[in-house]
């Protein structure tokens, strides 16, 4: 069941391209928790499901983990990705061992 849906936008020449991110509820998987998420980037969805040992520690780590795929890809680096109109950041918390890499708002939050 789909809990959350998000959405980055990617500068390109010919307009903004939307990058669509759904996270879906927590489920037992016997014996961990599992939360899948989805990121539609540009080459095609990326499909994740981190465990946890329960439902909110599996959905803490799919948050942080998308953040890590944000601020580690290409298309942050380059500048060209961006959640708000008026803000720098993207929303999602980070692991511990990335946190010089946030910007804006997330800088701030997490």
């Amino acid at each position: 069941m789909l809990i959350l849906t998000h959405n980055l936008y990617l500068h390109k020449k010919n307009g903004d391209r939307k990058i669509e991110i759904r996270v879906f509820k927590p489920e037992f998987l016997g014996p961990a928790w599992g939360c899948r998420y989805e990121i539609d980037w540009p080459e095609g969805t990326q499909v994740m499901m981190p465990n946890g040992m329960d439902a909110l520690q599996a959905l803490s780590l799919a948050l942080k983990m998308i953040g890590a795929d944000i601020y580690t890809s290409a298309y942050h680096r380059e500048g060209s990705l961006r959640a708000f109109e008026t803000e720098e950041g993207y929303g999602f918390p980070v692991p511990n061992n990335i946190r010089d890499l946030l910007v804006g708002i997330d800088k701030m939050s997490f």
